[in-house]
């Protein structure tokens, strides 16, 4: 096969082909995972999906799978204070779907939501010594960074802005992830929370080269050859992956989810905060157009969910996504079903070809 000439991330990581497929929490299967690694790229399992002891289980299965290299992925948010206030308010403004499907606004809700990088989950990386480890929203506290470093893992972690990416290098990252706007899913913003200066990966990945002198991983809008050679032509060693995986059948998302994106084109998606109170772009639907995208009453992430969970899981018995978070990026239409292991490889080969015949306009 072809090869890349910027090596710094398949030297870093020890693999083969600079693609790495983004760790989506509540999509990545391990099978998924495996097939990635096992296929050459990296494999990203999130950690967000599962509690410290489903995290070792599920790397059991990934380590008797494959032995190559793969990254786990934390959220390094801070967990909120309690709002009752806010929720309260949050519940208010979803009262009327409450009614529409014959709950009681006022029952208890349950669910802890997504749960930040801490100890249990740093003695999991110290148990099982992934080869990287990579964070979204910043990084968790120094301690623990270094904790992580201590068993030999590679440090990544997301960027949105070039001033986030200086930041992550100053604080010992190995490799920035630069986020571009059309990207799925949760953004990895963490110095600014305005949406509205967010930047596109065209124009994020080379500012982001220039001001770092560590390798860049692109992300966003990337779904086909023609974007892999593009970001690598930008200055980027490698790129990640998420929409694209998202229609491989190693994906675990709902049959709903799964239409909405066979369904969606370029201004199909939005950045919305009121799925989980943070943004993050998925296929816009009912919920979005009518409380959003974007909310001021949104509780802090990740609580808002809690709230919908009720109403999600009505509305999805009837095969309803009005209150489902369908994340997808940009990018969409451009992606091919495929099995994960076959995506990885072919997004590579796609891109050589494109980059040896010297014109991103050729059509796979």
């Amino acid at each position: 096969m072809r090869t890349w000439h910027d090596r710094r991330i398949l030297d870093l990581f020890g693999i083969e082909l600079p693609i790495i497929q983004a760790p989506m929490a509540g999509a990545t299967s391990v099978e998924m995972v495996i097939a990635a690694s096992k296929a050459g790229g990296l494999g990203s399992l999130p950690s967000a999906q599962y509690s410290v002891q489903q995290l070792r289980e599920e790397l059991q299965r990934v380590t008797a799978e494959t032995t190559g290299p793969i990254n786990v992925n934390f959220f390094s948010h801070v967990t909120p204070d309690a709002d009752p206030v806010g929720q309260m308010r949050w519940r208010a403004l979803l009262a009327s779907y409450y009614v529409e499907y014959g709950l009681d606004p006022a029952a208890a809700l349950s669910g802890a939501g997504r749960a930040p990088f801490d100890t249990g989950f740093c003695e999991v990386v110290e148990e099982f010594r992934p080869k990287v480890v990579s964070f979204h929203f910043g990084l968790p506290d120094r301690s623990l960074v270094d904790r992580v470093r201590a068993t030999g893992a590679k440090v990544l972690s997301s960027a949105t802005t070039v001033d986030e990416a200086v930041w992550l290098e100053a604080n010992g990252v190995d490799a920035v992830i630069a986020m571009g706007f059309e990207a799925g899913g949760h953004r990895g913003n963490f110095l600014t929370q305005d949406m509205t200066t967010q930047v596109g990966t065209m124009a994020l990945v080379p500012q982001v080269v220039d001001a770092v002198r560590i390798p860049v991983i692109a992300a966003g809008g990337i779904a086909d050859g023609r974007g892999v050679a593009a970001a690598l032509m930008l200055g980027a060693s490698a790129v990640q992956i998420g929409t694209a995986y998202l229609l491989t059948p190693e994906a675990r998302i709902p049959k709903l989810h799964s239409t909405a994106l066979q369904g969606a084109g370029d201004a199909s998606t939005a950045i919305t905060n009121v799925f989980t109170g943070r943004p993050a772009r998925g296929v816009v639907n009912r919920l979005m157009r009518e409380l959003g995208p974007l909310s001021d009453v949104a509780p802090a992430f990740p609580t808002a969910g809690a709230a919908l969970a009720a109403i999600r899981s009505k509305a999805e018995a009837k095969g309803c996504n009005d209150f489902t978070n369908l994340w997808a990026g940009q990018a969409v239409r451009l992606a091919k079903r495929r099995p994960a292991a076959e995506l990885t490889v072919q997004l590579f080969k796609d891109a050589m070809a494109v980059l040896e015949a010297g014109s991103t306009v050729h059509r796979p």
